[in-house]
Parts: C-alpha cells; sequence; structure tokens
C-alpha cells in the first residue's frame, strides 16, 4: 500500500453560502494535483488498417486533331471508295473480307512506312523553305515595297517633268515634220501591183 506524504495534501476550502449563478463572487484557485495523481492522456485507439488503394488505370488522352483547317479531307479514303462488289456477281464471303483486311492493313502499314522513312525529312525541308520565304518577305519584299510606296511618286513626277520637257517636244516636231510626207502611186505601178497580188 502507498502512504502519502502531508506535502501532497491540498486544502480546499468551500463556501457553500456562495450562490454559483453570482458572477461577483470569488474564484477559486486551486493548484494543479500532484503527479501520481495526475490523469494520464487517453491512449489514442488504434486506427483501422486502410484497404490498399489500387492505382487508376490513366485515362487514354482524348485524340487530337491533326487536320484542324481540313486540308486534307480528299485524301479520307475508305474501302467503299475503292472496292465494291454488284448485286448479281459475289465471291465468297471470307474472300471479301480478307480483301477488306489486306486493303486497309497494306494502306495503313504502307503510310506507316513511309511517313517514318519521310515524314521528318520533308518536315524539315518545309520548316526550312517557309522560314526562308518568311525571311524573304518579312526583310526583302515588305521593304521594296514599302521603299518603292514611298519614292515612286518623286520618281514619277521626275518621270513626267523629263517626258515632258524633252521627249514630248522632240516627237510632236517629229511627228509635224512627217505630216508633210505624201506617197503617191501611178498607175503604172498599181498595174504592177495588183498584178503581184494576183500571183
Amino acid at each position: 500500500m502507498m502512504m502519502v506524504s502531508d506535502d501532497c495534501l491540498v486544502e480546499c476550502k468551500i463556501d457553500d453560502d456562495s450562490d454559483e449563478d453570482d458572477g461577483g463572487g470569488e474564484q477559486m484557485n486551486t493548484p494543479p494535483p500532484p503527479p501520481e495523481f495526475a490523469s494520464k492522456a487517453p491512449t489514442p485507439a488504434p486506427k483501422a488498417p486502410t484497404p490498399p488503394t489500387v492505382p487508376a488505370t490513366p485515362t487514354p488522352p482524348p485524340p487530337v486533331n491533326r487536320d484542324p483547317y481540313g486540308i486534307n479531307k480528299h485524301l479520307q479514303v475508305e474501302v467503299s471508295d475503292v472496292l465494291a462488289e454488284p448485286a448479281t456477281p459475289h465471291s465468297i464471303d471470307s474472300v471479301w473480307l480478307y480483301s477488306v483486311t489486306g486493303f486497309e492493313r497494306a494502306r495503313i502499314w504502307t503510310y506507316r512506312l513511309l511517313t517514318l522513312l519521310f515524314a521528318v525529312p520533308f518536315a524539315l525541308l518545309c520548316g526550312i523553305f517557309l522560314a526562308v520565304l518568311a525571311c524573304l518577305h518579312v526583310w526583302f519584299v515588305v521593304p521594296c515595297i514599302q521603299l518603292s510606296n514611298t519614292f515612286l511618286p518623286c520618281l514619277r513626277s521626275l518621270c513626267m517633268c523629263a517626258v515632258n520637257v524633252f521627249i514630248s517636244p522632240f516627237c510632236t516636231s517629229l511627228a509635224l515634220c512627217c505630216s508633210q510626207m505624201a506617197v503617191s502611186l501611178s498607175n503604172k505601178d498599181w498595174h504592177q501591183m495588183k498584178d503581184k497580188e494576183a500571183v
């Protein structure tokens, strides 16, 4: 049996006359209990084991539209666009099924092999070609057009001055000189020309 010393005893004053509802009464300050009598914190209850989570199967990404502007809609070739049997002459069903399967497999795998060989080089060539065109357009064609639009009015006025000062008077005087000339044919010459035309 355990003996408790007098130091562990706590004197508590209880006033029976005080009203519990009265908030103006004295508050009692009690010291904390000694460690031997202090209540221990309750031990938490063991958690139930959680079942192992099954990893979710990855959902396939939505198909990417590789032709958003429809520039190759004319290349959507199906078997019915190429092969068809009329109503009267029919081949054996297995022959028809194997023909359709062979057509589809040959079309798909030939396209895949050709793209495996040529798609990347052709894409690089197209990219280089478009880059050269863009560079020429940005740095050569458009500046030349803008410069010509800027300087053409000045050149036009200079050309009009040159035409009005030099070329127009020369052509006018030459036309006046030539306007006095006349060509006359005699009857002999006229008959000779007729004979040549008849021959």
